[in-house]
């Protein structure tokens, strides 16, 4: 564990209204180490290019304020599991976009839904995913960003909500050192692993590790819940005020595997910015405790 409690490699989703630095200015006035950000609109399929000027404003603000790492969320509209072929060709082709957008600004890693299936079943839509990961990293051989699949709650039929479909999907990629995993706590509770005890805690990590392997856990999304453990339902509470509590979160702060893991913030926003600086006080207390 780091010895003060500023050396912890916490942050939080921050917006990129007026630039995509801002999120960095944005991070920076929250006291985040690091930091999540869209690198285009998330509610839209077509993203206007990165100038120099964008590139070059971002990177600057980065170097100024050393927050890093800088790790991008893809758009939501995306969904590389679809049996509709000109859905999975769109959402291929967005996901290839962010991704060139993540590695012209240097951003570490893209995290990203793995897809819902849409009835065509778990095992259908494990391949298309896998493919199309394939097909976004064989377009940039040399891309240093890495793209992480994200655990999901398991609404409807979203694939990923269990250790065993990310391994899937894992074990079918030809690029698969150049990918990894994002923990979200809302979604692996969600899902139906009980996180809120130690015991759990413990049995939960356990399970990654054997199934995913440790070296694959890349990022971690720190939400708590609105809805009870195993509800399959995806909505975000502020750390502490949720189903899962603040106790599993200590787990996760005080484990020595994860010190060198980003974890970040998606709990709900305030235009003051005063419920990150509480979510990551908070954070900081439980890492000591």
């Amino acid at each position: 564990m780091p010895k003060k409690t500023d050396d912890l490699l916490i942050g939080s989703h921050m917006s990129i209204a007026g630039g995509l630095h801002n999120a960095l200015i944005h991070a920076e006035k929250a006291g985040c180490r690091c930091v999540q950000l869209f690198v285009k609109s998330s509610n839209q399929w077509r993203a206007k290019p990165l100038t120099d000027g964008d590139i070059a404003q971002f990177q600057a603000e980065q170097k100024r304020t050393g927050i890093a790492p800088a790790i991008a969320h893809s758009s939501y509209l995306i969904n590389v599991g679809s049996p509709d072929q000109a859905l999975y060709e769109k959402s291929r082709e967005a996901l290839l976009v962010e991704y060139k957008r993540c590695v012209q600004l240097g951003v570490e890693s893209l995290v990203f839904h793995p897809g819902a299936h849409v009835g065509s079943g778990v095992q259908a839509g494990i391949e298309r995913i896998a493919g199309a990961i394939d097909w976004v990293l064989g377009k940039i051989p040399d891309g240093r960003t890495l793209l992480l699949l994200e655990t999901t709650a398991g609404m409807g039929s979203h694939i990923g909500s269990t250790f065993e479909e990310l391994r899937e999907i894992l074990d079918r990629l030809d690029n698969a050192d150049r990918t990894g995993v994002c923990f979200d706590t809302c979604h692996v509770f969600a899902a139906g692993y009980d996180i809120r005890t130690e015991t759990g805690y413990k049995d939960t990590m356990r399970q990654f590790d054997s199934i995913l392997g440790r070296s694959n856990l890349k990022a971690i999304h720190f939400n708590d819940s609105k809805y009870d453990w195993g509800t399959h339902r995806d909505r975000h509470e502020h750390i502490g005020e949720g189903f899962i509590g603040a106790d599993a979160f200590g787990f996760f702060m005080r484990d020595p595997k994860l010190s060198g893991v980003p974890k970040i913030l998606e709990t709900p926003k305030d235009d003051a910015g005063k419920y990150d600086k509480m979510n990551l006080a908070l954070l900081r207390k439980l890492a000591v405790e």
